[in-house]
């Protein structure tokens, strides 16, 4: 694995206060309920937003009906950076699945700041570079590993950030937010009986424990050593 696995965790504006400062005074500020579309997939693609507080999930809606997750976003992230920079339609749909804080700015407004801070826009090129080499990591992946390694890898990416914070990674750590099993499965290229499956054979091995909705990862170093096969 390698520095994607950060694209579910830092904010962007660490160590970037007076952008942020700037940032926010453009920004226009939405509190958004848990399950509203924030745009649907054409939409124009005329602003982005900073998430401050919650997480949206950036999908696809298919013929058959099967919504496929390309992306979950969070606290201290960007969306809709490729279609405002662009200026093209958007590519996927975004829905807020927690209450959130979101920042949105138009097109205008964040091009006038990309251009009066480089340091920042060189963040922005960063991020998109590393989005589109997890894009190709999650090809990959479904083309060469099965989905015990895909689920485990999801597992280990949506609460790699919490993982970084604690020094024993024998110690157990509870994911962040819950996932039903029917968006694990899009998210894996999979179908929710097989993770059903999976998740029962990982409690069965001690790697994880289901309490409700709630994950928790008992054996995070094994996991993380499992995703490496």
């Amino acid at each position: 694995m390698q520095n994607n696995w950060h694209l579910g965790g830092s904010d962007l504006f660490y160590g970037a206060s007076v952008e942020k400062k700037e940032f926010m005074s453009l920004a226009i500020r939405r509190d958004i309920r848990k399950d509203y579309i924030l745009f649907f997939e054409n939409d124009p693609g005329n602003s982005c937003f900073y998430i401050d507080k919650g997480i949206i999930r950036i999908f696809k809606t298919t013929l058959e009906g099967k919504e496929p997750i390309y992306f979950l976003r969070r606290q201290g992230e960007f969306f809709g950076l490729a279609e405002v920079i662009g200026a093209n339609p958007r590519k996927a749909n975004a829905q807020a699945i927690t209450p959130s804080v979101l920042y949105e700015i138009s097109r205008t407004k964040f091009e006038d700041l990309l251009s009066r801070y480089p340091k920042f826009s060189k963040q922005i090129i960063q991020i998109l570079g590393g989005r589109i080499r997890y894009l190709g990591e999650q090809i990959e992946n479904l083309m060469v590993c099965d989905v015990s390694t895909r689920l485990a890898k999801l597992l280990v990416y949506l609460s790699y950030e919490f993982l970084l914070d604690q020094e024993d990674w024998m110690k157990p750590v509870m994911m962040p937010f819950t996932l039903t099993q029917e968006q694990m499965a899009s998210m894996t290229g999979s179908c929710q009986q097989t993770i059903s499956e999976i998740l029962k054979k990982f409690q069965a091995d001690r790697l994880i424990t289901i309490s409700g909705k709630r994950i928790t990862i008992l054996d995070p170093l094994k996991l993380f050593e499992l995703v490496q096969t």
